[in-house]
């Protein structure tokens, strides 16, 4: 076995049977550099339980001393992932930092990385270098019409587009990101969003275009909807409908079926989250 899939086989989000493992997310990227209509930028959620939520940001530094802290009390501790509160690769300064202090502490843990894939381009090499070995892009379509009513703005090298052009400036740099992605040889899975008459028409065309991009897996997860977005008054999709789409895209691409979209400062296993216990523990 290669090193790379022995750290899937301990990565819990790459493998359903990894449970036992755990990881710890570092809120170290609170900028992001696109707008979803279904996400509103109010981070300091500590009753909340979704992507994107932290009760607070973190240096470099004091992620490096909640990751020493972490690895003392988990020895069951395996990766390491950045997810937010925005985009891990808007941050790419705290994110360099933050791994390179952490990989010379522990040489062994796995890092994972989230972003929505707008500046992978640039970045894909220097994550190789960094020793990311899985990283997770959110392509909520492959259709540029679909995604101006999904995206309401995209800021790329100094300039907010908007609309279709929006849309498709993030989609290419997305695929081509990805395509980097796996010739390096990292794991990549691809988060959709499935978003109740936006979207969900499209979802086997994105499962489609990952399998043709050596992606190992895609995980279909459904919109939370939440107050103050464009889209809070969209239903968050049916277990059945949510199922039933997984079910056709498993024809195609391994499907996680066992995500908890869990928050920017999730800590342990996923069945067992201690982030709500870990709030103050920093430097």
């Amino acid at each position: 076995m290669s090193k790379i899939d022995e750290k899937t086989e301990r990565h819990p989000c790459y493998n359903c049977a990894a449970h036992q493992y755990a990881r710890i997310h570092l809120p170290i990227a609170p900028k992001c550099n696109i707008s979803c209509n279904y996400c509103v930028r109010k981070f300091d959620c500590p009753n909340e339980s979704r992507p994107g939520v932290t009760t607070t940001v973190l240096t470099p530094g004091e992620a490096l001393e909640r990751y020493k802290q972490a690895k003392q009390k988990l020895d069951n501790l395996t990766v390491a992932g950045v997810a937010g509160p925005g985009d891990a690769l808007a941050n790419f300064e705290n994110l360099s930092q933050t791994l390179h202090m952490i990989r010379a502490y522990d040489s062994e843990v796995t890092f994972c990385i989230s972003t929505n894939g707008l500046m992978l381009p640039r970045y894909a090499s220097e994550l190789a270098a960094l020793g990311v070995s899985h990283v997770t892009v959110t392509v909520n379509t492959v259709n540029s019409g679909i995604g101006a009513q999904i995206y309401r703005y995209v800021d790329y090298e100094g300039k907010r587009y908007t609309g279709r052009e929006a849309a498709e400036i993030l989609l290419s740099n997305q695929l081509k990101g990805i395509a980097m992605l796996s010739e390096s040889g990292i794991v990549c899975k691809v988060n959709i969003v499935m978003i109740h008459g936006i979207n969900d028409k499209d979802i086997l065309n994105v499962v489609k275009k990952a399998r043709e991009l050596n992606v190992m897996m895609t995980n279909i997860m459904p919109m939370i909807p939440v107050k103050g977005s464009v889209f809070e008054k969209i239903g968050k999709t049916s277990e059945k409908a949510l199922w039933e789409m997984r079910e056709e895209c498993g024809r195609y691409l391994k499907q996680m079926l066992h995500c908890r979209q869990c928050r920017a400062d999730a800590v342990g296993t996923l069945d067992h989250d201690h982030s709500a216990e870990w709030q103050q523990i920093v430097s």
